[in-house]
């Protein structure tokens, strides 16, 4: 019964992105049309006698937790083909030109059929989910032809659906995972409770990538240039709520005569978000990046990244990070800002992610609940110099200290 409403569940999903995508949705779009002649595309990519390993990450984010592993993986086996798919178009349309894969495809819908096509022209040795992807019929799939499946950097919590009273079927999706390899002790722990015992802690692979992101961070010249010697303050992955609060801290800065300047990078960057953007800091002498010159960057109070792939980088130059999300649906990355070393600020929704509880259990990371919490604090660490090295060496050693997942997997399963 459980498996017909999986089924239907799957169909219904395929029906209301079908629905958005008429209805003019991009996403939508992308998300239906990168899957077009998917399976003519994948016959003619694939060659016989090749041996393939399978990398699936749902989005933009998984990739970039599951690639220092991935590439670890290519350099150390390169006689394998890395097969790379995504759920999402954030993941795909993004990295659709990655070049440490052989072949990047969207993750065909999770159907019966489809999995058993997929698998059987991909015919991969192992296969790796990152984080949290949990397809019944590709498990089953894989399961059934002897391959191996292994989740990397994955996290349970007590209220997660495999530990609920109706969470016989997807228990059961679970004991079709070869290995899990976890993020911390509490998720082996729940797994214990239900008798799976095939699992390790390794630690979280983002570390790792924000660690090499850190250590091969680009120079932006501009950038430094537009700071000019004042704290910067860099606003990543932002929301229209962030946004709010954000203009309100930055006017209370500017009628209190505090020097502070902003990089804000948007978490969507079309045309008419930015736009948007500049529109909220019109009363700011505001600057898109793409249009950023020497003759007219110094004097600027604002900078809107109107580009992507940046963001990880430019933290480098901040004096303070602002995470966006937090005042939504939940935070963004804020391992990319603290591996530089500095104060990390976010709205309330933070406690699912357990890098940011660690962070402000340490005094790291500050989460507020509107503009005046976050105005009072920046203007605290402003005129607090030893905090704030207190604070930036602090943040360096938590991400340094919890490097190495990747390494442990690898060596797991030499």
């Amino acid at each position: 019964m459980m498996l017909l409403f999986y089924n239907l569940a799957v169909f219904f999903y395929r029906l209301v992105i079908q629905l958005a995508a008429f209805s003019g949705n991009r996403k939508a779009k992308l998300w239906i049309s990168g899957r077009k002649d998917l399976f003519s595309r994948l016959r003619l990519a694939m060659k016989p006698g090749e041996k393939r390993v399978w990398f699936h990450c749902s989005s933009l984010g998984e990739f970039e937790q599951g690639r220092p592993l991935l590439e670890k993986f290519k350099k150390e086996k390169p006689e394998y083909k890395i097969v790379l798919t995504f759920f999402s178009p954030s993941g795909y349309e993004n990295r659709k030109n990655y070049d440490g894969a052989d072949f990047i495809f969207y993750l065909p819908l999770d159907t019966r059929s489809n999995a058993k096509e997929f698998i059987s022209m991909v015919n991969p040795s192992n296969v790796f989910f990152i984080k949290y992807e949990y397809w019944f019929h590709y498990l089953r799939e894989l399961k059934k032809n002897n391959i191996p499946v292994y989740l990397v950097s994955a996290i349970f919590r007590k209220k997660h659906r495999f530990f609920r009273w109706y969470g016989s079927f997807f228990r059961d999706m679970l004991r079709n995972v070869s290995y899990f390899f976890l993020q911390d002790e509490q998720s082996e722990r729940m797994l214990h409770s239900i008798g799976i015992s095939s699992c390790k802690v390794t630690g979280d692979t983002r570390f790792d990538r924000v660690v090499e992101i850190a250590s091969q961070a680009k120079s932006f010249p501009l950038i430094e240039k537009f700071k000019n010697g004042f704290p910067l303050l860099i606003a990543g992955s932002t929301w229209e709520k962030d946004e709010q609060v954000l203009v309100a801290v930055m006017s209370k800065m500017k009628q209190e005569n505090r020097k502070l300047k902003m990089v804000i990078a948007p978490h969507e960057t079309g045309e008419n978000r930015i736009r948007n953007v500049m529109q909220s800091f019109s009363t700011f002498k505001t600057i898109w990046y793409s249009e950023a010159k020497e003759e007219n960057i110094s004097s600027a109070e604002v900078m809107v990244i109107d580009s992507i792939g940046v963001l990880s980088s430019l933290y480098r130059y901040g004096s303070f990070a602002f995470i966006g999300g937090g005042f939504g649906s939940g935070i963004h990355n804020t391992l990319e800002a603290a591996v530089f070393g500095m104060p990390v600020f976010f709205g309330t929704n933070y406690k699912r992610f357990q890098e940011a509880v660690d962070l402000v259990d340490l005094g790291v990371a500050f989460s507020v609940s509107n503009e005046k919490e976050l105005a009072d604090m920046l203007k605290s660490l402003l005129s607090d110099e030893s905090k704030r090295l207190q604070i930036s060496s602090s943040a360096k050693n938590y991400v340094e200290e919890r490097k190495g997942a990747s390494e442990k997997i690898l060596e797991f399963l030499r």
